[in-house]
């Protein structure tokens, strides 16, 4: 019997669609993926626990005995470096990381670096606190992942270190990092090999900006308003604008110290942002210190 050609097309289509869906399949990583096929023993092992931790960032480890942890991370990788850093606190600055990239011409790299500040020249490369084993380790890229892998050597049983992932799309020059893209913090206990609780404070962010935005932004530009077109609503006008004035420098003043705090929790190198905020919260003290001084005008 003849078959269609609408049902040949159907059928060319369906078929299609699953090759399509195979090869993504095949390119996209996942806690059940055969490590045996692309990475050298002991990271191939089955013994592996395996997470995914933060956006495409997946990780897998082993601790034996000895107190040495087979760490490999993947990730979603065009071009740039990806890193895993360990830290006390929970911040980059004094941290010891491993990174690793893959250059223009192909070649894989992996390295330890010591964060010891927040400009480049503080990075430095082939040092750090972290004791690696006499196991080479690799950086392999598979698909359209990068899979970094290593042996650290810790003096005790790893419970629930605070780790930092990072990415940068920038490839290392000379073996200089350019500054990440993204990163995040987290604690992650080794034991279960779960996530355990995320320190990068975004609802605190939220708060900044939602504050910053509300006060100086919204309520100190309708007191304004208020003073400019209703002032023939004596004494009215001067009540609503000293209240929306008042409220507006509180709650900016909020948004500022909610600020503040993301600063020291995060270290960020926003130094317009930081200065822009000064000056806008020295600017509405003035106009309120004046308020209060001349009531009248």
């Amino acid at each position: 019997m003849e078959i269609p050609r609408q049902a040949h097309g159907a059928m060319s289509m369906v078929f299609a669609m699953l090759v399509a869906t195979a090869a993504v399949d095949a390119q996209m990583d996942a806690c059940g993926a055969d490590l045996r096929a692309f990475l050298p023993s002991p990271f191939s092992s089955s013994r592996l626990h395996c997470a995914p931790v933060w956006n495409n960032f997946i990780l897998r480890h082993w601790q034996n005995q000895d107190n040495i942890i087979s760490i490999i991370l993947s990730a979603t990788y065009t071009s740039g470096w990806v890193g895993i850093g360990f830290s006390n606190d929970g911040k980059m600055v004094a941290s010891s990381a491993m990174i690793g990239w893959i250059d223009n011409h192909g070649r894989a790299y992996i390295k330890q670096y010591y964060l010891g500040g927040q400009t480049s020249s503080g990075v430095k490369v082939d040092q750090g606190n972290l004791l690696t084993t006499d196991t080479p380790p690799a950086v392999v890229l598979y698909g359209d992942n990068i899979y970094l892998a290593f042996q650290v050597n810790f003096s005790v049983q790893l419970a629930q270190p605070n780790i930092i992932l990072a990415s940068s799309a920038i490839t290392p020059n000379t073996f200089h990092l350019a500054e990440h893209d993204d990163k995040t913090t987290l604690s992650f206990d080794f034991s279960s090999g779960d996530p355990v609780s995320t320190y990068y404070p975004y609802q605190l962010k939220r708060n900044h900006g939602a504050l910053a935005m509300f006060g100086w932004g919204i309520l100190l530009p309708l007191g304004a308003i208020v003073a400019r077109y209703l002032r023939h609503k004596d004494p009215l006008w001067y009540y609503l604008h000293v209240l929306l004035q008042f409220l507006g420098y509180i709650i900016g003043l909020a948004g500022v110290v909610a600020g503040t705090a993301l600063y020291n929790r995060i270290h960020s190198n926003f130094t317009m942002h930081r200065g822009l905020g000064i000056s806008v919260l020295a600017l509405g003290s003035l106009q309120d210190s004046g308020d209060c001084i001349f009531p009248s005008s």
